[in-house]
């Protein structure tokens, strides 16, 4: 049978089969062999093909189609392995705030060269509006304006309050949506306002998530009412880059990629080389510094954490 796998605890999947029936599903060992290294062989937005066991009472996912994309990241305490924490998406929110906690711009910036190498489209949703100060809302302008300047659109909102919540809703409709960001920046609050229905089902999780509570991670996929679905991942702590080569890395940074056939050597870095157009560009104020020092600490960071 085929399904859509819509929860995952690391150990056990649940499954939406085409038959409209949830199943609690695991994998078949071999899947580890496949030549798939992430901490995670199938993930929440994955279809896959299982069988259902004699008891009735599980499954088996036997058979994994072809991704059209996913997000992957470095695992938090395996720093050689990766996880994957969505595929098959058509955008992906990262949900940011200016405090409590704060989001760095490396940060967001490691998320998009992320989303740009798996050719995702991205959305910064700057959340917690009721808490900003005069001066945070000037400093609030100054992030979008790095961001927008580049072409990755900017929302700003409040869940707690619901303020411009109704934007978010046009943007989500009719498509799958991961939504990201670090633990405590209000996705939970995000998704409650947006359907406030599954406020109740949040609190279910636990009681679902016996077989896998001791992992830590864990994802579920959200049918959104008006259409769409919308992927809630846990809390990211840092972001690793993955499977990206030092001179693929200018590529997936939008405002580079548009001027890196003018540098005058072809295989230019980029980082201090004569004639480097992009070097000029960031002198100039053509190309935001914060971007192009996240790009050095991406090109020169061996961990590529943040």
């Amino acid at each position: 049978m085929r399904g859509l796998v819509t929860k995952s605890t690391g150990s056990w999947y649940q499954v939406l089969g085409e038959d409209g029936q949830r199943y609690d599903c695991r994998i078949k060992g071999k899947f580890r062999t496949k030549g798939i290294k992430s901490t995670n062989p199938v993930a929440v937005g994955d279809w896959v093909h299982f069988e259902v066991e004699p008891d009735l009472e599980s499954a088996v996912i036997n058979e994994l189609e072809p991704r059209r994309n996913y997000i992957i990241r470095k695992s938090v305490n395996l720093s050689k392995q990766t996880q994957i924490i969505g595929a098959n998406l058509d955008q992906a929110f990262l949900v940011v705030t200016l405090a409590s906690p704060p989001t760095s711009l490396g940060f967001i910036d490691r998320f998009l060269v992320t989303t740009e190498a798996y050719g995702i489209p991205a959305v910064l949703i700057f959340n917690k509006l009721d808490l900003f100060s005069d001066e945070g809302l000037a400093i609030l302008q100054d992030y979008k304006s790095i961001y927008e300047r580049i072409g990755y659109p900017c929302y700003e909102v409040s869940a707690l309050n619901g303020v411009n919540i109704d934007q978010l809703m046009e943007v989500l409709k009719d498509k799958t949506t991961l939504i990201s960001g670090h633990s405590g920046v209000g996705k939970s609050t995000l998704l409650n306002s947006i359907v406030p229905e599954y406020a109740v089902k949040t609190g279910d999780i636990s009681d679902w998530s016996d077989k896998g509570k001791h992992t830590t991670t864990f994802a579920e996929m959200y049918d959104l009412p008006f259409g769409g679905k919308l992927i809630d991942t846990p809390g990211i702590r840092e972001l690793g880059i993955v499977d990206i080569e030092k001179q693929e890395l200018s590529h997936f940074f939008p405002e580079m990629r548009a001027l890196m056939n003018q540098c005058r050597f072809d295989n230019c870095r980029h980082v201090n080389e004569p004639g480097c157009v992009v070097i000029e560009a960031v002198e100039e104020g053509e190309i935001e510094s914060s971007r192009y020092d996240s790009y050095l600490s991406i090109y020169h960071n061996e961990n590529n954490r943040m």
